[in-house]
């Protein structure tokens, strides 16, 4: 088969999948998976072969992403349960200040955004947002976007999102350098789509009305409450072990201690680590049965699974291509049109982000199609690891009606579907492509 008639099934597959999930409502995990045995038996495999490629994709993936995943979802809701995130975001207020407020809450979407997921994070700091809009009689824009853009960027480019777990499994990125290009990347892009956009942008016609917001019921905690410095430590530890072992296994020579680092930094044990210290924590310190603490992370699970079978199923998909030699094809024509590895993934995330609405997804895709062309471009680990970020930053622009955190922000922040556009759209783009600039000025010196 010739490469045009195969790149048009690939970009048949992919229209595919859009179809399927944006107008036929078919659940991410069932589509990818349709797409990829498709695919294959399209492309002339075997059908027997094709399967093997589904299962191998799959399992490869999910040994490591279940894990990480799944980790880093009881963490989160240990931590949101407790009100560690609540403590800490009216910690840091106290400290930048009611006129430096923009600020603080980028500083806490940042450390809080590592953690948890987006959804999570935004729903349990939304009271905060509208007291701090009725105090200052600002639009709660004002407050939002900062946040917003803080919580997205973490949400998009650092371990143990989703997302870029599921990049780095698929394009095999380095989860230390993925953790120091994310932070180095993605707190630039959060400055200027939150605070600077927010200033720039607050007194537009449009941009949202100065009335409040509504005011939800700030969520009920199950836990006892945990207390900033434990909160602190518990969001920020399992970042800085997979960051010190990425550290010590390029600077460190071979030996007990080099072994030690990178297995105590290793996303496995770190988050084990942080989940076993809050939760001592909380049984020892602040007095929580054991009973709740063990449902909290249960339940913290569950939104965890979906996402982690949507991966699984992206990960079918790229074995697919490069059993059936779609990889290899792609890789040629990306490099006869002088096309970068970083310029295709963030392009292709940017697609499909747009097209279908859902971050992970979009990352998934992109992951799978770019990974032969990663693997063939001779590329460092650190230059994989600013693919990854351009994936993020591609699979974060233009949030819209097919997104349901467009729907989320709208609800949670009183706005009208205009204001929303011109608000949390505007600052999405304005973060994904900030994430893309960064990575490509930071290329060269990867």
């Amino acid at each position: 088969m010739g490469t045009g008639p195969v790149l048009l099934i690939v970009a048949g597959s992919i229209a595919a999948l859009i179809v399927m999930v944006l107008r036929l409502k078919v659940p991410a995990f069932i589509a990818l998976l349709v797409v990829a045995l498709g695919t294959g038996l399209v492309l002339g495999g075997e059908p027997g072969a094709v399967l093997e490629a589904v299962r191998k994709g799959t399992g490869e993936a999910l040994g490591f992403v279940a894990v990480v995943i799944g980790l880093g979802a009881m963490l989160g809701g240990l931590l949101e349960a407790s009100g560690g995130v609540a403590a800490l975001a009216h910690r840091l207020l106290a400290a930048f200040g009611e006129k430096r407020a923009p600020w603080a809450l980028t500083a806490i979407g940042i450390i809080v955004g590592v953690p948890l997921f987006f959804d999570v994070a935004f729903i349990v700091l939304a009271p905060l947002l509208t007291t701090l809009s009725l105090r200052a009689g600002r639009r709660v824009t004002f407050f939002a976007l900062p946040l917003l853009a803080a919580l997205m960027t973490m949400h998009a480019l650092l371990p143990p999102h989703p997302g870029p777990v599921a990049v780095a499994e698929l394009i095999g990125t380095d989860y230390g350098l993925l953790a120091f290009y994310g932070l180095l990347c993605g707190i630039p892009a959060a400055i200027v789509a939150g605070p600077v956009f927010a200033l720039l942008a607050h007194g537009t016609p449009g941009f949202g009305d100065q009335a409040p917001p509504p005011q939800f019921d700030e969520l009920t905690h199950s836990l006892a409450a945990i207390g900033f410095a434990p909160a602190l430590a518990g969001m920020l530890v399992p970042l800085a072990l997979i960051m010190l072992a990425a550290l010590g296994g390029s600077a460190l020579p071979d030996g007990a201690l080099k072994s030690a680092t990178g297995f105590i930094g290793h996303p496995f044990t770190a988050l084990i680590l942080a989940c076993g210290f809050v939760g001592f924590w909380l049984r020892l310190v602040a007095g929580a049965p054991l009973t709740t603490i063990s449902t909290v992370m249960t339940r913290a699970l569950e939104p965890a699974g979906l996402m982690v079978l949507v991966v699984g199923a992206g990960a079918a998909y790229k074995e697919v291509l490069i059993q059936s030699g779609a990889g290899e094809r792609i890789t040629a024509l990306v490099a006869s049109a002088n096309l970068s590895a970083l310029v295709f993934a963030f392009l292709l995330a940017a697609f499909v982000r747009v097209a279908q609405g859902s971050a992970t997804v979009a990352m998934v895709t992109a992951a799978g199609l770019a990974a032969p062309l990663i693997a063939a471009a001779g590329l460092t680990p650190g230059q994989v690891a600013l693919v990854t970020v351009a994936i993020g930053g591609g699979a974060s622009v233009a949030s819209h009606v097919n997104d349901t955190g467009f729907w989320l922000v709208k609800q949670f922040l009183g706005l009208t579907e205009a204001q929303t556009f011109r608000s949390w759209t505007l600052c999405s783009t304005i973060a994904g492509l900030s994430m893309f600039a960064m990575a490509a000025l930071l290329w060269r010196w990867a």
